[in-house]
């Protein structure tokens, strides 16, 4: 083979190597946002059931009786450890996306770095809308 010609395989295989690893992580934040998902159902049917009570709970492929309070615990500790690993998925995938862009010539994305307004800038935002 030729250098050209290799040249635009290794380019093909590089874009094709850090396209892969986004899909990866793309599916990784669904499969993790759908066991949320699941969760919050479940805090839910907590919620509706009657207090003081035990509950069954699956763990691996056998169920077993916990109270409800420590139930209800687990789950929430759980939802924290999903978010964090969401929140940590999702600033990792903005940065292979941009790597991809830099490898395929594109520009980077505007815009794509945002993050949401904290509750004291809200605050401030609607003080000064309000005068």
């Amino acid at each position: 083979m030729d250098e050209s010609a290799q040249r635009v395989l290794e380019y093909l295989t590089e874009v094709e190597v850090a396209a892969e690893d986004i899909l990866a992580d793309k599916q990784q934040i669904v499969d993790l946002d759908l066991r949320r998902n699941r969760n919050r159902e479940a805090l839910n049917a907590l919620r509706n059931h009657p207090a003081n009570d035990k509950v069954m709970v699956c763990i691996g492929n056998m169920f077993i009786r916990f109270p409800q309070e420590n139930t209800k615990a687990m789950i929430l500790k759980d939802q924290e450890q999903l978010d964090k690993e969401i929140n940590d998925l999702r600033t990792r995938l903005k940065a292979k996306v941009n790597r991809l862009n830099v490898i395929q010539g594109k520009p980077e994305l505007r815009g794509y770095n945002l993050s949401p307004l904290n509750s004291n800038e809200i605050k401030a935002i609607n003080s000064l809308i309000k005068k």
